[in-house]
């Protein structure tokens, strides 16, 4: 049942001469089509995926529609039949041990610890028989290939992730992160006092790693370690297309170059967005999406001659030789171009200063190494974009905290415009956790579409909840995060829906659903179902971590959808950072829901009492 509601396609459609397609159906219209096309899929013959599955329910009872309305996660013997008896029992001893509070609160002594008492290789044994083997797929490309292969047999594919992390100290990491985020402007005080706190590296949240579960985190060295982590993933890269024929591949942008760039970067980004919003407030626009918002291009140019911005001819210059406003009007996307064609690289920190009413650089001076590093960081992106569409892998850029990610998020869509012309090779991170997540997914999946691109999403709920609040009340600015879990969880779903509507209505949309939630991976189910999108298709795809809610990811694999573990790789004690924070997460996790623990014992007791305790997969 498509949806009623007006879509902003069709409002483009209206005041550009691009043909689109038309969105909004009624309910009647969008099921009475529905109904024919069943019918002439029926007629082709084509097929359901098998699976444990509960469809729609039709008038014609012979022939089964595809896809699933929902699906069963409770058939332990379907959900573990790729794992051997002593993989169920690891998993129930870690998560049990991962429930309590004394050893994960005190998890890295205890490593420490037994390290020492153990030596180096019983150690080593030790973390591959627990939690290594648990939530690390092994330690190079070569040893990750048959856990790849095992559940690739069993449909599900991989993300992989080179989750090497260094083992700084909390002081240690503090000193790098400020030593890199801070312009020598700055520490020459020059040009500071223009700059919001939020965009500025704090002392107390230096670290990083501080309130994070998860998310592995890069600290700035200098760029020759920039160099070697853009090698990591290129190698990754190679891994993902060798292993297997559909790979992602993960990456960080705060890996590949300073992060001062991105700190300023973002400032940038807000302000002039923020500027955007104080015109449209002028114009009795405040208060409405941003996609949604048309700025009559007259009174614009009468604001920005008055702000002193530029003259107005100057202004006038601006719209006809981009071709921007032709319609009257202006929307947020349009703004964005002009401002793209306004503030080139070199003078890309230039920011409108409403007191003065003057453009300005953000800071009053760059050095040339500085300058050096901004373009060193765009072009490993290249590079890695570049492997990527050689070896037909797609990857996913890592969504990090708030101050870093407008520019992150910017520089993901640049290189989508760029790479993503012929078939999804670029996907973008959207955390729902954030209050503005809606306006960021509606404003790129409109970019998309008015510029004839493959939009790629990967929509999670985010890692840095804890530490995003308490930088915003010590800092002094509004938490970003939504207020409840609810919320959350109310804004995930209208960022999906959003996105599977523009799949139903235009092929070139794909969406990534991180999620361990069994109600959302339902919801999507019966959204696929309503809107008619095949598992076949393959725009629609589910991640889950390695290690983690098997009971979701192989009854969707093994029923025909496209479902992805996230793989972590890398040496067992250059991942010990990470795994550390597997443990704390699984604690909330297990402590919260013991439903996974439960199925795994029912199966093994299953197992045991039908004779096959010593089961072991075969593919």
């Amino acid at each position: 049942m498509a949806c009623s509601k007006m879509y902003p396609s069709m409002r483009l459609a209206a005041r550009r001469p691009l043909t689109l397609p038309v969105r909004a159906r009624s309910t009647a219209a969008a099921a009475a089509a529905a109904k024919e096309r069943a019918a002439e899929d029926r007629a082709r013959g084509k097929p359901c995926p098998p699976g444990q599955v509960d469809h729609m329910e039709r008038s014609d009872k012979s022939h089964k529609p595809c896809p699933a309305v929902t699906m069963s996660f409770d058939n332990t013997q379907e959900a573990y039949k790729s794992k051997p008896t002593w993989e169920l029992l690891r998993s129930l001893m870690v998560f049990w041990l991962c429930s309590v509070d004394p050893l994960v609160d005190r998890n890295q002594q205890l490593l420490r610890l037994s390290r020492k008492l153990l030596g180096q290789n019983l150690f080593e044994s030790m973390m591959k028989m627990t939690f290594y083997g648990q939530f690390v797929a092994g330690e190079n490309q070569e040893t990750i290939k048959p856990l790849i292969k095992r559940n690739r047999a069993f449909g599900v594919g991989s993300v992989l992730d080179y989750s090497v992390e260094e083992d700084l100290t909390p002081e240690e990491a503090e000193k790098k992160e400020i030593e890199s985020s801070t312009a020598e402007a700055e520490k020459e005080n020059l040009g500071s006092v223009k700059r919001e706190k939020k965009y500025q590296v704090q002392p107390g949240f230096g670290d990083r790693r501080g309130g994070v579960i998860s998310a592995r985190t890069y600290f700035y060295a200098d760029e020759a370690k920039c160099d070697h982590h853009m090698e990591t993933f290129v190698r990754c890269i190679e891994a993902s297309g060798g292993s297997s024929e559909d790979g992602f591949s993960a990456i960080k942008l705060t890996a590949l170059g300073r992060p001062q760039f991105l700190l300023q970067f973002s400032e940038v980004l807000v302000k002039w967005r923020r500027f955007f919003h104080q015109l449209a407030a002028d114009q009795g626009k405040g208060g409405l999406a941003a996609v949604e918002i048309e700025l009559e291009v007259e009174k614009l140019q009468e604001s920005l001659a008055k702000l002193g911005i530029a003259t107005k001819d100057e202004i006038h210059n601006w719209f006809t030789g981009e071709n921007l406003g032709l319609s009257g009007t202006m929307d947020l996307l349009d703004w964005n171009s002009l401002i793209d064609n306004r503030t080139k690289l070199s003078k890309l920190l230039l920011v409108p200063n409403l007191q003065t009413g003057q453009v300005e650089p953000l800071l009053s001076r760059f050095t040339e190494e500085e300058d050096l590093q901004m373009k060193r960081m765009l072009q490993r992106m290249d590079v890695l974009a570049k492997k990527a569409l050689e070896m037909g892998v797609r990857l996913m850029v890592d969504a990090e905290q708030t101050y870093f990610q407008p520019a992150i998020s910017r520089l993901t869509l640049e290189m989508q415009r760029k790479f993503n012309k012929d078939r999804p090779i670029i996907f973008n991170t959207y955390q729902c956790y954030l209050k503005e997540a809606y306006d960021n997914v509606t404003a790129d999946v409109e970019l998309s579409r008015r510029e004839g691109w493959h939009f790629g999403a990967k929509l999670v709920r985010g890692a840095y909840m804890q530490q995003e609040r308490s930088r915003a009340a010590e800092v002094g600015y509004e938490d970003p995060i939504n207020p409840t879990y609810e919320k959350t969880n109310e804004m995930y779903h209208r960022c999906l829906d959003y996105v599977l509507e523009e799949i139903r209505h235009n092929r070139k949309a794909n969406v990534m659903v991180a999620s361990h939630n069994e109600d959302t991976i339902k919801f999507t189910l019966k959204r696929m179902n309503e809107l008619e999108i095949y598992p076949e298709d393959k725009k629609v795809y589910f991640g889950q971590l390695l290690g983690m809610c098997d009971q979701i990811s192989f009854p969707l694999g093994q029923a025909g959808y496209p479902v992805y573990k996230y793989v972590p790789y890398g040496p067992v004690n250059e991942v010990l950072p990470y795994l550390s924070r597997r443990a704390q997460e699984n604690r909330s996790v297990m402590k919260g829901a013991a439903r996974e623990r439960e199925l795994l014992w029912t199966e093994f007791k299953r197992r045991l009492l039908t004779g096959n305790l010593f089961y072991t997969p075969r593919f």
